[in-house]
């Protein structure tokens, strides 16, 4: 009869878990972006919360501590922007005085000539003939523009989470600890110390999580600043590139396209250093492949570093600050990304480290439910 009981209270479950999936499947686009801003939120929470503790043990006010702790961050950031704004500025207007139009149109028609040369034979014979030039122009120019009306719109969407995540923040460092204790006064008596437990492994599983990232960050940039170095050394004529790591070092947060988000500025610098230079503009990959301005050499660089990073740095650090096997992470990562996208690769492994510390307390409730 026991077991009977027990049958049935497991179909329960299983149907109201079910439904909770249905009714969650409805009702998240409506959330997602609330969800969304509330995880960056914590996230960033956990990154600051001990230097907002530490300054209000010296000082003795919350509110004070918060505001002096998101002054500098705001400030530092401002800073590396403003900074590397005026860098790019000062390389555009010196591009612009030493190279006319002219000059631009010419470079420009010899970079193309050289790309379509290095073309196989089969994708030469699709390049448009005379006549279908002007259309196929056309068709170019209309795609561009409503590329950038949509991503003029993401960019707008972008700011308003940005904001509302900034705000989150503050009031989550604010009123954390309160949450906190709210939380924990929520727990029965019966599981009070499993509850604690739970929370304390949970908020240490993120926090490790965002210590392997931001391992992993600075590995990348490390890289980055090597191979940009080891380019310069073979005469690709690169400058800013220590702010170029450490752009791209941070922009390997976000997965899929921040690997390549520096390889953008370090582009457009090799261009803009090399133009008018006949060396330059000869330069062959590998003596075969041609290479105008290094920019394939650039490219390839930036590839290789995404791949020892997503194949090696980020399943090993990552994976071990948070107990998690390199494979696991893996798993995690494409599950996410397949269910997701880029959000879902970004929240897989630290979502993944969370429900290992929830199933590992559940089994141990279960374990000793007789002591409970």
């Amino acid at each position: 009869m026991e077991k009977q009981k027990n049958y049935f209270q497991l179909i329960y479950r299983i149907i109201i878990g079910l439904i909770a999936l249905w009714f969650l499947s409805i009702i998240w686009p409506f959330i997602s972006q609330v969800v969304l801003m509330l995880v960056f939120a914590f996230l960033f929470n956990t990154v600051l919360l001990s230097s907002v503790d530490a300054l209000e043990r010296k000082i003795g006010n919350r509110g004070l501590s918060v505001l002096v702790v998101v002054i500098i961050l705001l400030g530092a950031i401002g800073t590396f922007i403003g900074s590397f704004i005026s860098q790019m500025s000062k390389q555009a207007m010196e591009f612009s005085s030493r190279v006319d139009k002219d000059t631009l149109t010419q470079e420009f028609k010899t970079l193309g000539e050289k790309f379509t040369s290095s073309m196989p034979e089969f994708l030469q014979n699709m390049q448009p003939s005379d006549g279908d030039t002007a259309g196929k122009l056309s068709e170019i120019i209309n795609s561009v523009v409503g590329y950038l009306a949509s991503m003029a719109g993401a960019i707008g969407n972008f700011f308003f989470i940005a904001a509302m995540v900034f705000i989150f923040t503050i009031i989550l460092l604010a009123e954390y600890h309160g949450f906190r204790k709210s939380l924990v006064n929520a727990i029965s008596n019966k599981y009070f110390e499993v509850g604690i437990k739970l929370i304390y492994n949970v908020e240490k599983s993120v926090s490790s999580y965002l210590r392997g990232q931001f391992l992993s960050a600075a590995s990348v940039a490390a890289m980055s600043v090597v191979g940009l170095l080891l380019l310069n050394f073979f005469g690709a004529n690169l400058t800013l590139i220590v702010f170029i790591g450490i752009i791209a070092g941070l922009a390997n947060l976000i997965p899929l396209i921040g690997p390549f988000v520096g390889m953008i500025p370090a582009v457009l610098i090799a261009f803009m250093n090399n133009i008018g230079n006949e060396a330059a503009m000869a330069h062959t990959l590998f003596g075969a492949i041609p290479s105008p301005f290094y920019l394939l050499d650039i490219v390839l660089m930036f590839l290789i570093v995404q791949q020892i990073e997503g194949n090696l740095i980020t399943p090993t650090l990552v994976g071990k600050s948070v107990g998690l096997h390199p494979i696991i992470v893996m798993i995690s990562l494409l599950i996410g990304g397949t269910i997701l996208g880029p959000l879902g690769m970004l929240f897989a492994v630290p979502a993944t480290g969370v429900m290992k510390v929830i199933l590992t307390e559940i089994a141990f409730v279960r374990k000793n439910a007789h002591l409970l």
